[in-house]
């Protein structure tokens, strides 16, 4: 066997497919060098997911909170990218509280904060992060965790109050805390 040909086989073994090699250059000549072979998996990343019935407790938990404090409120529950799992709009709840918990959601898992603690860096004369699509900076959002990392967002509108709303999250924060990793 020729020592092109050696070397186009040895490539070709290692992850690299050569379509041809021109006579006279080297397979290491004709290609750039391959990384090492990744392991099988190596590019699949594994994440957590908030499950359908945790989302259920969540609006459960938010809904009986709500009528507590003599609250009519929407709930919306949204995963790591933001994404709607849950919305729940409470008997009386008005018009702007589905689309406001919605937003206080995606804004609590897309900074990972409660959005009570994000007001303050959308302020300013230029650009700020209130120019996000999506996103709402009132008091009313809170991420789920687990792991170090956010994997979900409650929000809440309808209250007069932000810091209603947010406390209102909180308690559905709390109905399933337990359960996270």
């Amino acid at each position: 066997m020729s020592n092109n040909r050696a070397k186009t086989i040895a490539g070709m073994t290692a992850g690299l497919a050569l379509v041809g090699v021109t006579v006279g250059v080297s397979a290491a000549q004709a290609a750039p060098a391959a990384p090492a072979a990744a392991k099988r998996g190596e590019a699949v990343q594994q994440v957590n997911v908030l499950r359908s019935d945790a989302a259920m407790k969540i609006a459960d938990a938010v809904q009986k909170e709500a009528a507590k404090q003599h609250q009519r409120v929407a709930v919306a529950v949204v995963d790591r990218s933001g994404d709607l799992r849950l919305v729940v709009k409470g008997d009386g709840a008005g018009p702007q509280t589905v689309e406001s918990a919605k937003r206080k959601a995606f804004t609590a898992v897309s900074f990972g904060q409660p959005t009570s603690k994000l007001a303050g860096g959308a302020t300013g004369d230029g650009p700020t992060v209130k120019d996000i699509p999506g996103t709402l900076f009132l008091a009313g959002g809170v991420p789920v965790a687990s792991g170090g990392s956010p994997i979900a967002g409650i929000g809440v509108g309808g209250a007069p109050q932000g810091t209603i709303d947010e406390a209102i999250a909180q308690a559905g924060l709390r109905a399933i805390q337990g359960d996270l990793g």
